[in-house]
């Protein structure tokens, strides 16, 4: 990682507050309804903190590991996919995320750094998760898109309330849905409707992907001592370790949301 921007400390400089539009919480998801310091500069501003520019670089290479991850992933289950529908519905949302990916990759290059050299450090950790949550069959892949990534996304999201205004800018926009939750939740629905039996299994596979991304999260954070400062409070305003426990608390509330939208008991 390179660190040229000359050391400075963005919360030395009189606190503002901002609201966070597109924020999923800015106006009670998170508990934030509004924000201060870093969260209120942009990317040229706040990357004078050396510290604050390497949690952000960690942040946008995970970020582009797991979106290269899941365009990987989404190929492979369109091979599963039981109808030719199916199959390019799962073509085009896997085109969605590379097209994230090349964003962050993009970004990483932008700003100076390079984006193999960033990814790296998160390839054993979201391959571990994906090596332990490979789905055996159609309805556990759509399961897994749904559930996994929504998680994953959630966190993302919560850290985003936090960043400055260009990077968040860009995470949000590669955190967008890109359609699989529909599409997962009309084709389960389905399978439930049709089979009541399903049902029990697939909430059963639910709670161990819930288990296995909460912990890839928290591993991805505690490896990092950059990023893990930054939520715990040491980079300008990031959350102190009581807000991360109510974080995690919200991602699990999101989740039992899904799960009830797939029509599956948490």
């Amino acid at each position: 990682m390179t660190s040229s921007d000359k050391p400075g400390n963005a919360a030395d400089a009189p606190a503002e507050t901002t609201a966070v539009p597109g924020v999923a919480g800015a106006t009670g998801d998170t508990g934030v309804t509004g924000v201060t310091g870093v969260a209120a500069r942009d990317w040229a501003t706040a990357a004078a903190d050396p510290q604050y520019r390497a949690a952000v670089v960690d942040l946008l290479g995970a970020l582009a590991y797991g979106e290269l991850a899941a365009f990987e992933r989404l190929a492979e289950d369109a091979k599963l996919a039981p109808t030719l529908a199916d199959k390019a519905e799962l073509a085009k949302m896997a085109s969605a995320e590379f097209h994230h990916f090349e964003r962050l990759r993009d970004r990483l290059a932008e700003i100076g750094e390079e984006p193999t050299e960033a990814m790296e450090p998160f390839v054993a950790a979201y391959d571990g998760f994906h090596k332990q949550t490979d789905p055996s069959d159609w309805l556990e892949g759509l399961v897994k898109a749904y559930v996994g990534d929504s998680i994953a996304s959630d966190f993302y999201r919560e850290v985003a309330a936090r960043l400055d205004s260009d990077t968040r800018e860009l995470v949000l926009a590669v955190l967008d849905d890109t359609g699989h939750a529909g599409f997962a939740v009309e084709k389960v629905r389905a399978a439930i409707d049709a089979d009541p039996r399903v049902g029990g299994r697939l909430a059963l596979w639910a709670r161990r992907l819930m288990g296995e991304a909460l912990s890839q999260s928290q591993r991805v954070v505690a490896d990092r001592d950059a990023l893990s400062t930054m939520l715990v409070g040491g980079v300008a305003d990031g959350f102190d370790l009581a807000e991360v426990g109510r974080m995690f608390s919200r991602i699990t509330e999101a989740h039992t949301k899904r799960m009830a939208a797939l029509g599956l008991a948490a």
